[in-house]
């Protein structure tokens, strides 16, 4: 497919309009998500996979081993299977079963490495890894679907296609840990390996074989309740299945904590978008490309399921904003100067935010030797806090405030719904939680997880110093300001890295902040199931590790036309 370089530069997008919640809550996966940046590399580098163990009974309860070898390395996918009672089974971060628990092992396990894990995988929390586990993570099945599935099997008869795509996996991970947590090994110990150079790349092979190991043990329990009788998962049923999520709190303030790493993804996103703008000529093989996908991303938005009424009112809007945008394009010019930006202009002005950022997203597709190059650029591994430069004086940070924390000026910190919540760390879970601040005794415990609040504060404090004076001066007599010192020089290199919004409102949805985050790993059909936990679906339609190939290993998101039926 030819590609054309762009002859025309266009700004990446305010970021005053970009890094508002409503919008950063509206984002889409792209090819620039984590997960198509791992199917990407593995079949482009002809990674293999075998499964050297499956030792699992007629109850579901054993292990098995999936390994991926690299063209340098092998990874291992430890996994354990259990009977757990119905009672016991909870998305709660706080459960101390589950149906199944897993590690990343850096290597090919041997027979003792797998009864030391067979000790301490299980429990979790509870036990002991080392840096030879990359990750660690559990999963439960998901009730109203496993036994009808395995049900059906054993009769040989393929389970429900409306209830498959109702659900959309067998299993969803509760937790997915890496980077040190636990004891596993921290990021530094592998970020200079190229296939774990892009972020949560751990976190995302892990899933991957984790979407193996379920579909074999559902058809494995099949056999084993059903005998000759039993079939296997038709391959279409089954590549339509993923592997659920329930993400909460604890994932929320990550992008708070990581400025200049949220920077660097955002950034990657609006540069892909400027570039893809600024092409001047699309050829007609990426016009049907895309048109074929906006097909795509409409049926994928009818198979989105939600009980949640700040969800259904969203997916009420997007598709019927995908519907107007379906109808223009049968009437739009794509072979005019710039369609691309065209389309998008248009879209801003006639579309909601959340049918805006699905655009967005699926104009890349077609691009992919324009964009994915900007995938290198996703990563922070930069080790300890960023310093504070001294020298720099009190009138140029105020110059900084005053433009990149505008926003934060205009908000009257003195109302109680504009800071009734208060950021803090549990002290059973040690996990980020929310607080009502005056309903509560948490104040003292809070975080500073408050920036625009903060902001409003430093550009107070700093009111009363001389614009030569420098920041070392200022900070001897205030160092409570030294973090939002530090953020702001951050913001002044980096200008993704804030969240333009108030994180403390009374009015503040933290699902907006973990759909951010979600959709850079490249998660789909997000299901809120409050405003503080949400349901995902991940690798739904990806195809399985012996399937893996260049052809598929980046066309896969979206449910192909012939799903419709299902």
């Amino acid at each position: 497919m030819a590609q054309q370089h762009p002859r025309k530069t266009f700004a990446l997008r305010d970021p005053n309009t970009v890094m508002r919640l409503e919008r950063l809550g509206s984002f889409h996966q792209s090819r620039l998500s984590f997960m198509r940046i791992l199917t990407r590399r593995m079949a482009a580098q002809g990674w293999t996979f075998t499964r050297p163990e499956f030792a699992v009974d007629a109850r579901g309860v054993g292990h098995a081993v999936y390994c991926a070898h690299t063209p340098e390395r092998s990874y291992s996918l430890v996994a354990f299977a259990h009977d757990l009672p119905a009672d016991q089974r909870s998305d709660r971060v706080i459960a101390q079963a589950w149906d199944s628990t897993f590690t990343l092992f850096d290597g090919v396990p041997t027979q003792d490495d797998i009864e030391r894990l067979r000790q301490n995988i299980p429990v979790q929390e509870a036990g002991r890894v080392r840096r030879s586990e990359l990750s660690v993570s559990r999963a439960n099945r998901s009730v109203r679907l496993w036994e009808h599935v395995v049900s059906r099997l054993a009769q040989g008869q393929q389970p429900d296609q409306a209830m498959i795509a109702q659900v959309g996996y067998l299993m969803r991970t509760t937790a997915v840990y890496g980077s040190g947590k636990l004891g596993a090994a921290d990021r530094e110990a592998t970020a200079a390996r190229p296939e774990f150079a892009a972020p949560f790349q751990i976190e995302m092979l892990s899933v991957f074989l984790t979407r193996a190991f379920v579909r074999d043990l559902v058809q494995h329990m099949a056999q084993m309740r059903g005998g000759d009788a039993a079939v296997q998962l038709d391959r279409s049923i089954a590549r339509s299945i993923g592997i659920g999520n329930s993400t909460g709190l604890g994932m929320a303030p990550f992008l708070l904590n990581h400025p200049t790493l949220f920077h660097n993804w955002i950034a990657a996103r609006e540069t892909a978008l400027a570039r893809v703008r600024a092409v001047r000529k699309a050829s007609s093989q990426e016009v049907a490309m895309f048109q074929d996908l906006v097909a795509r991303v409409i049926l994928s938005a009818d198979q989105w399921q939600s009980a949640h009424p700040i969800q259904i009112d969203k997916l009420t809007a997007l598709r019927g904003d995908l519907a107007r945008l379906s109808r223009h394009l049968e009437r739009a010019d794509l072979s005019q100067d710039h369609p691309w930006d065209g389309l998008f202009d248009w879209a801003a002005a006639q579309l909601g935010i959340d049918a805006q950022e699905c655009l967005a997203s699926v104009m890349l597709e077609p691009y992919g030797a324009l964009v994915d190059d900007l995938c290198a650029q996703m990563s922070d591994d930069e080790v300890g806090p960023v310093s504070i430069d001294g020298a720099m004086t009190v009138g140029a940070l105020r110059d900084i405030l005053a433009r990149d924390y505008a926003w934060a000026m205009t908000i009257d910190w003195a109302d109680k719904a504009c800071c009734a919540r208060a950021w803090y760390v549990s002290e059973e879970k040690l996990e980020p939680r929310l607080g009502e601040r005056f309903s509560e005794p948490i104040a003292p415990y809070e975080q500073p997880l408050a920036p625009g609040r903060d902001a409003s504060a430093l550009f107070d404090a700093l009111r009363e110093w001389g614009a030569d004076t420098s920041l070392a001066e200022f900070l001897r007599a205030h160092p409570a300001h030294r973090h939002m010192v530090r953020r702001t020089q951050i913001v002044d290199r980096a200008p993704y890295a804030e969240i333009r919004d108030n994180t403390i409102s009374a009015a503040l949805l933290p699902i907006d902040m973990l759909r951010c985050k979600l959709s850079f790993f490249g998660a789909t059909h997000f299901d809120p199931r409050s405003d503080r936990w949400v349901r995902i679906c991940l690798f739904g339609n990806a195809p399985y590790p012996e399937e893996l190939c260049v052809r598929n290993a980046d066309d896969w998101v979206y449910p192909p036309l012939d799903a419709r039926g299902a």
